[in-house]
């Protein structure tokens, strides 16, 4: 399952508004995918359509879906939102990842 903090529900709300999402309807694809510093790297962004092999969970109101082959990465995983003075952006909180580089963007297990 994938977790959702309260900061980044409100973001995902806000931007999903904003690219003419329904949040109550509309999922967020969250995956990963080869690259980065670290060998993997996550993918985020808001979809309408489910695929077949996608895994669905549902947490604090937000849909997300994750491919079959992603969910293996990212079993534990909470989704957070920085809004801090050294950037800001969504943080993934992955207790699979072993190391992570330092812009947070790419891990490796």
């Amino acid at each position: 399952m994938i977790k959702v903090s309260e900061q980044a529900k409100q973001k995902v709300i806000q931007l999903m508004a904003e690219d003419g999402f329904n949040p109550t309807t509309d999922f967020i694809r969250v995956g990963v995918k080869s690259g980065g510093c670290s060998g993997l790297s996550y993918d985020l962004k808001f979809d309408k359509l489910k695929e077949n092999d996608d895994k669905v969970f549902e947490d604090n109101g937000i849909k997300i879906i994750v491919d079959k082959k992603s969910f293996l990465y990212l079993i534990g995983t909470t989704l957070e939102y920085s809004g801090g003075l050294n950037g800001s952006g969504f943080v993934f909180n992955n207790p699979n990842a072993n190391r992570t580089c330092g812009c947070g963007e790419s891990f490796s297990l």
